[in-house]
């Protein structure tokens, strides 16, 4: 495949993430790249996750062996999920998160995870930063890197597979080097619980001396006889729950499949409405999202427990459009501000020329251009044609789009994609 290298999004011990396109057809992928002479465990990863298909693991789409700057690489690809991990999520929603997102959340790994354990493989490093998310809120397992395949016991036979992972989140029985398999995963899930409730490692959620050190916590998890702390602040079923995922011994420890028909689970099956709704983002352009996803919760409530309901795209626009008086904006906040010549676009009125929008953050170029076109919000008539725009108003009230070579109206264009 011809394709070119982009960005990193994450580097780890062995490999480094990077966003892919594909020169002939223009599609984004991720691809996971080492050194050949050092990619033992990226080669094992390649092994198992091009034996799966399930919409609870990433995507698998290939490998090849590369030469870049004298260095001879192997690279697998994947597919690119720019929302990005759950440790994402945690970090975005204020270091934690609330519980019908982590019951979601659970949910859906539990599902990948008994999927992977029918095929007789242990993942053996469920963890926040190795679960993706995707564009419709959902979680994939991601990194194969420590998978095993297992005997019928359920345990792999740690003399030739060794032990794997990260330390914080293993079972007693991984860290006593005794063994890992399906159930460490059911261990790894109860401590992914406690780190979305607390945004902290399962060990810190107790703040206990040395719990930063992986010597400390892997002697107290394989010695002591304790288990992670669980956080008061969830439910009781919740509770539960965690506390049939960290038994210390693994004969008594829930399995997947037994953690799937939880009450804590089994209360509130995820439909697709609710994946969308753990995972919210500002768009970037009106059609980035569509109108629609940028909706808060009372907007949200409104639209679908009372008074007229809207069915489709066009039917939003047009009710946005051509409402009469001046333009009514409830949902400006978070919007990126557009100025002129270095003044606010509401006290300008200069030319479309001169418009440039001001972007903050690291998307800046990911964001700020799509097909040649900037995406902009103006507060009145629609900036480049002014009161001679036969459609004035209606160009305000949605979020236009400027073609800064031609310098014309784009409403009708905009218009006629719902069409």
């Amino acid at each position: 495949m011809d394709w070119t290298r982009g960005r990193a999004v994450g580097r780890g011990a062995s490999a480094t993430v990077s966003v892919a396109t594909c020169r002939r057809s223009g599609d984004v992928f991720a691809v996971k790249s080492a050194e050949l002479v050092r990619s033992e465990l990226l080669r094992r990863e390649q092994r198992t996750l091009s034996s799966l298909s399930s919409p609870r693991i990433v995507g698998y789409r290939g490998c090849e062996i590369t030469s870049e700057d004298s260095r001879i690489m192997f690279n697998i690809f994947m597919d690119y999920l720019p929302t990005g991990s759950l440790a994402d999520q945690i970090r975005s929603h204020g270091g934690k998160l609330d519980e019908p997102a982590i019951r979601a959340y659970t949910r859906q790994i539990l599902e990948g995870l008994d999927y992977l354990h029918s095929r007789g493989i242990a993942h053996c490093d469920i963890k926040s930063a190795n679960v993706l998310i995707g564009d419709d809120g959902a979680a994939k397992i991601a990194d194969f890197g420590c998978a095993k395949r297992v005997g019928p016991a359920g345990a792999a036979a740690t003399a030739a597979a060794g032990i794997g992972g990260t330390p914080m989140f293993m079972a007693p029985e991984a860290a006593r080097g005794e063994e890992q398999g399906l159930a460490g995963d059911a261990w790894a899930v109860g401590c992914t619980v406690v780190e979305m409730a607390t945004g902290k490692s399962p060990w810190q959620a107790g703040a206990a001396a040395g719990a930063d050190d992986p010597v400390s916590v892997l002697y107290r998890i394989a010695c002591s006889g304790e288990s992670p702390a669980i956080p008061g602040c969830l439910s009781a079923e919740a509770r539960d729950f965690v506390s049939k995922c960290l038994r210390r011994d693994p004969r008594e420890r829930w399995t997947v499949g037994q953690l799937l028909e939880h009450p804590f689970l089994e209360s509130h099956k995820l439909g697709s409405s609710q994946a969308e709704q753990t995972n919210t983002k500002s768009p970037t352009s009106v059609l980035d999202q569509e109108f629609w996803d940028a909706m808060d919760e009372a907007e949200s409530e409104a639209a679908t427990t009372g008074g007229e309901r809207i069915e489709s795209a066009l039917d939003r626009i047009r009710t946005l459009s051509f409402r009469e008086g001046r333009p009514c904006r409830p949902c400006d906040e978070g919007w990126i501000t557009v100025r002129v010549g270095g003044s606010d676009a509401a006290s300008s009125s200069s030319s479309s020329s001169s418009w440039r929008s001001s972007w903050v953050g690291d998307e800046m170029d990911d964001a700020s251009a799509v097909g040649g076109e900037r995406w902009v919000g103006l507060p009145q008539g629609c900036g480049n044609c002014g009161n001679s725009c036969e459609y004035g108003e209606k160009c305000a009230v949605i979020r236009i789009s400027l073609d800064l070579q031609r310098h014309e109206c784009r409403f009708p264009e905009l218009m006629s994609r719902f069409s």
